[in-house]
């Protein structure tokens, strides 16, 4: 007598598990890049540095191997989290009416929204400050990538195609990788986007990479010494050469005195406590804070009480995440160039009357009016920032980032979103960089939170983040998607934490993203009332939210713009890891 039993799925992947260490990335290659470092005595952040730059050439077109890459790190035996501020600054030569006059009052594409590259000095001050191996063992992955060459994957063919080959009604718009001739020689390798399966080099970065590690090698000193002449290679010497050349040449604003200063400041994180939690973002340089405001205002309500994805839960986390938005828009920018009301933001009486601003039964259908954070601090508030959002009708094609994250047996974790898109902005020629192009996060508005300044930072949307529970470290978690990051990364943290789901099946869940909010990235979209809401969603639930006010764009299942998270959650009950990566894009999970 035969017996079938069904088994429990709860996710198409099964949550890794494991006792000693665990890394999720954006691709699996990086993955399995960290675990080497791992089994090899390494910790989190000599696996995490390795996997970042592996996948600055592994996702070419999202991940720039010169940059952006904010870090969060846990240091176990010091009990603290800190963070790295991977973001570059506006030259000094940044002339705002240039770029005005270039971009029809936006930001333009190309080489004027260049700011200083981070990546590099994150990396090397992320190993030199708290890791323990060498610049030659956690580049030599990304540089066996670049020169070697990896299969081209479907996400990447698709992209790379996609910015390419633009529809005919926008033929007359110069974008895509055949828009300058070093992306063209790298990208279009035989006149055309690579196929699926063909084997992708990129030789220039690759020597790039061989010059860091040689930089290291020849250097006399410690270990910290030597890390410090690759910082320098980088910012001070033949790089910096080919990328200054490249602005005087092509009336660009880098010059060489603002390399040579560039450092990457190591400083506290910014967080807010949820019910038992104490989640941990990158400061008010980039949007982390909205994930924070956003479970402030969720904290008011028990969400238990809701089903999961049903229609009061959809409506009411947009609506917080919609408050909170409207208050990045008119508050959020470089601290060091704007008084930003973090701690109003983040109280508990600043929740409390955002939450009642929640109509059960109807949506905003347009961006609210900003909240008075100010007024919780006893201060007499500004006159908020009236955002003057895009048409409709205005171009953009959507950029991306990448994240990983690693837990080491140690205790301690590494979370970092490293970014920029490559086909938007001229790679320097023989070096194989695209230098960061994060400028298109600012904003030219007089009075904005985020415009234009020389030595000021834009505001990022990559955003990395740290939980924990009870004082112990619980959570890292991340993900691609521009302004959805915050929106994923909130709806995965609480699949895991209210709704009880496994970390991968928490991945999985349908997703929804608002985006009743001008767009991070120029020209700055604003969509009144837009809502994607992917099809796991019941229709009836769809239905109820077109009726409360929301404009619903459908998204199919495991839509790539709905983001890509990768998260780790610590079981101190079991001493167990688990680990989750997002099959909406090439994230994997591995533990040991």
């Amino acid at each position: 007598m035969s017996q079938r039993a069904e088994q429990p799925r709860p996710s198409m992947r099964p949550t890794i598990i494991g006792r000693q260490h665990a890394v999720s990335c954006g691709h699996y290659l990086a993955t399995a890049a960290a675990m080497r470092v791992l089994e090899r005595g390494g910790n989190a952040v000599d696996a995490g540095v390795t996997a970042a730059m592996a996948l600055s050439v592994l996702q070419p077109n999202v991940v720039s191997f010169a940059g952006v890459a904010p870090t969060l790190i846990y240091l176990r035996e010091e009990d603290r989290v800190v963070s790295l501020a991977g973001l570059g600054y506006w030259p000094a030569a940044t002339d705002a009416s240039i770029l005005a006059a270039k971009g029809n009052g936006c930001i333009p594409d190309g080489l004027l929204q260049t700011v200083m590259p981070a990546a590099p000095a994150t990396h090397v001050k992320a190993l030199q400050r708290y890791g323990t191996i060498t610049f030659e063992e956690a580049a030599t992955p990304a540089y066996q990538l670049a020169k070697d060459g990896f299969s081209v994957y479907p996400m990447l063919a698709y992209n790379i195609e996609r910015v390419t080959l633009s529809p005919s009604k926008l033929d007359e718009i110069p974008i895509g990788f055949d828009r300058y001739p070093e992306n063209a020689r790298i990208f279009l390798p035989k006149g055309r986007p690579p196929k699926t399966g063909d084997i992708f080099r990129q030789e220039d970065l690759a020597r790039t990479i061989h010059g860091m590690i040689e930089a290291e090698r020849n250097a006399k000193g410690d270990r910290s010494t030597k890390l410090r002449a690759v910082h320098d290679f980088f910012y001070k010497g033949p790089i910096a050469d080919a990328i200054v050349k490249y602005h005087v040449e092509n009336a660009g604003f880098v010059r060489k005195d603002d390399l040579a200063g560039f450092e990457v400041p190591i400083e506290s994180s910014i967080s807010c406590s949820y019910r038992g939690l104490r989640v941990h973002t990158c400061d008010v340089w980039c949007q982390g804070v909205v994930l924070l405001e956003a479970l402030k205002i969720l904290e008011c309500f028990d969400l238990k009480r809701f089903r999961h994805n049903s229609l009061a839960y959809i409506h009411t986390l947009a609506e917080a995440m919609n408050l909170a938005f409207s208050d990045r828009e008119s508050y959020v920018g470089d601290p060091k160039f704007v008084d930003v009301p973090t701690a109003g933001m983040l109280s508990d009486e600043y929740a409390l009357l955002q939450h009642n601003k929640i109509n059960p039964s109807k949506a905003f259908g347009a961006m609210p009016p900003p909240g008075d954070p100010w007024a919780i601090l006893g201060r007499i508030s500004g006159k908020p920032v009236v955002p003057k959002p895009a048409s409709r009708e205005q171009f953009a094609i959507e950029k991306d980032t990448i994240y990983t994250c690693v837990v080491d047996r140690f205790g301690n974790a590494y979370s970092g979103t490293p970014s920029d898109n490559v086909y938007d902005t001229p790679i320097i020629p023989g070096t194989g960089l695209a230098i960061s192009s994060r400028g298109n996060q600012s904003r030219l508005q007089p009075g904005h939170p985020a415009e234009v300044r020389p030595g000021k930072r834009p505001r990022l949307t990559p955003s990395p983040a740290l939980a924990f529970k009870d004082g112990k470290f619980y959570f890292a978690f991340g993900t691609p998607g521009g302004d959805v990051q915050t929106q994923a990364m909130l709806q995965v943290l609480l699949n895991v934490y209210e709704f009880g789901m496994t970390v991968q099946a928490a991945v999985e869940a349908p997703r929804f993203g608002t985006f009743n909010f001008p767009n991070s990235f120029s020209p700055n979209q604003y969509l009144p009332g837009r809502l994607c809401v992917e099809s796991g969603v019941l229709d009836d639930v769809r239905t109820g939210l077109r009726e409360a006010g929301h404009d619903v764009e459908d998204w199919p299942a495991y839509a790539p713009p709905a983001g890509g998270v990768c998260a780790i959650k610590a079981d101190h009950e079991t001493a167990t890891l688990h680990a989750g990566a997002d099959p909406r894009r090439e994230g994997y999970a591995m533990a040991w």
